[in-house]
């Protein structure tokens, strides 16, 4: 039984006893964690805390199905560590990202707070390490934890995002029909495509990045539980590791597998940087995309002014009538913070000495990180910026006829260098290339005309036939 003071009650651990505040649920060790840890301030994310949830009550299952945990404490443990895993007492794991490198403080909270809960609500008395953390080690359930919590977080939250943004970007290239456009290389002027033609290669971008993301799960989902302190299982039942997997596919509604190589598990992370790796080229598409629709946007008198941004907040403290692209801005800080994560990450993942990874927890949270940022940013670019944007026809058009490189669909009848004569003159000019190469080329308005439409050029192919040389 605790000693109580005014406010606090003590505790004892190991190494001795410790003053706990009153209310709290946690005991000795975590209150040591939180003493010996006042870095950042920011706690363990809460699908972290989802996932040592579901791993406390898995095992609760498992061991009180192999006999080795009295059912009424498994129930007692199992029922304790779900409130657990559904956020109920997300205010009682106080302890900072930045703490040991195991995780171990973070095991403990969860043991020592489950424990507390369950002898409350069972009928004898739970200890947290005897009873919650039964065939178990910090250095197995952490990075069990990650796995969980990264597998369970792209499930259901990245992945419907990215398909949801990819959906949104395929209707609105349709609904923009075969609306054509200037094309740029170098940010210069080069042949033109369709709106439907450069939306359409962001959705493959966002295609391509959800197949690596879910090629990557194959290897997170291979689960360490059952190594214990090194890899070697020692006081877990053998059958711990593929009964864990199983029990845990069931809670969390997608599959786990049991890791052959527990070792494998313990002492490296390169599952979590291959998926921290996979977020980070997530974060340089969506990039690339924050980046064209600012620059579309640009304007609206001296810039590209091709689209037009919903209007969501003013601009300026000082410019009136100012309207900036917040939302393709938001995007970019966050990509620019999860390829920062991926660095530390990678940096944490190469900290594995022998037996054990020494970067556990930061390697949680900036992973779990990347998934939060991507997962909200994508649904507010596909709602409060793509699926509302309108495309400035006229604007589009005028400077489309005014684009000197459509002569490039001359080259095949009138040579490179006669083609390239007429585009200088009609960018000198300000002409429209037709006007110039009616006048140059020695070929019919109808030929031209036919050869130069726009339209026919986002095609592709061979234009006119004949040579000229060139």
């Amino acid at each position: 039984m605790a000693k109580k003071a005014a406010g606090f009650r003590v505790e004892h651990d190991s190494m001795g006893e410790l003053r706990v505040p009153a209310d709290a649920l946690w005991g000795a060790q975590t209150q040591r964690a939180v003493q010996n840890f006042p870095v950042s301030g920011t706690p363990m994310p809460r699908e972290f805390i989802r996932a040592l949830g579901l791993i406390k009550a898995a095992a609760a299952e498992v061991n009180g199905g192999f006999g080795l945990l009295g059912k009424g404490a498994a129930a007692a443990i199992r029922a304790s560590a779900l409130e657990v895993a559904d956020g109920r007492y997300d205010a009682q794991f106080p302890i900072d990202v930045f703490q040991t490198g195991s995780g171990t403080s973070s095991n403990m909270n969860a043991n020592e707070v489950i424990a507390t809960l369950a002898t409350r609500n069972g009928r004898a008395k739970v200890h947290p390490n005897d009873h919650v953390n039964l065939g178990q080690s910090s250095n197995d359930v952490i990075p069990t934890a990650i796995r969980v919590a990264a597998q369970l977080s792209v499930t259901e939250q990245l992945l419907p995002a990215l398909k949801h943004l990819r959906r949104t970007i395929e209707r609105r290239a349709k609904s923009f029909g075969k609306v054509t456009k200037t094309g740029r290389t170098h940010l210069m002027d080069a042949m033109p495509l369709t709106f439907a033609q450069e939306f359409g290669a962001w959705a493959s971008q966002l295609a391509s990045a959800q197949e690596r993301i879910e090629d990557a799960l194959k290897r997170l989902r291979r689960l360490p539980i059952g190594g214990t302190a090194i890899g070697t299982g020692i006081n877990a039942d053998p059958r711990f590791g593929r009964a864990m997997a199983r029990t845990l596919s069931s809670l969390g509604g997608t599959k786990f597998e049991s890791a052959e190589d527990k070792f494998e598990g313990l002492a490296a992370q390169d599952d979590a940087v291959e998926l921290s790796g996979q977020l980070s080229a997530l974060a340089v598409a969506l990039m690339k995309i924050a980046n064209d629709l600012r620059w579309m946007n640009s304007g609206p008198l001296a810039g590209l002014d091709e689209i037009e941004l919903p209007a969501l907040q003013p601009g300026s403290s000082i410019m009136p009538g100012k309207v900036n692209p917040v939302i393709p801005e938001s995007l970019a800080m966050v990509c620019a913070q999860v390829m920062g994560h991926h660095t530390a990450v990678t940096v944490a993942g190469q900290s594995g000495n022998f037996q054990l990874n020494v970067m556990l927890p930061l390697i949680a949270y900036d992973l779990l990180d990347s998934i939060r940022l991507l997962s909200n940013s994508m649904r507010l670019l596909a709602d409060a910026a793509i699926a509302g944007l309108r495309v400035r026809e006229e604007r589009v058009r005028e400077a489309l006829d005014r684009n000197p490189i459509l002569v490039t669909a001359l080259n095949p009848i009138i040579g490179y260098e006669k083609a390239a004569a007429i585009a200088k003159q009609a960018y000198k000019e300000g002409r429209p290339v037709l006007d110039v190469a009616m006048e140059h080329s020695g070929l019919p308005e109808k030929q031209l005309r036919k050869l130069l439409d726009a339209a026919a050029l986002t095609r592709g192919g061979i234009h006119g036939g004949g040579s000229g040389g060139g």
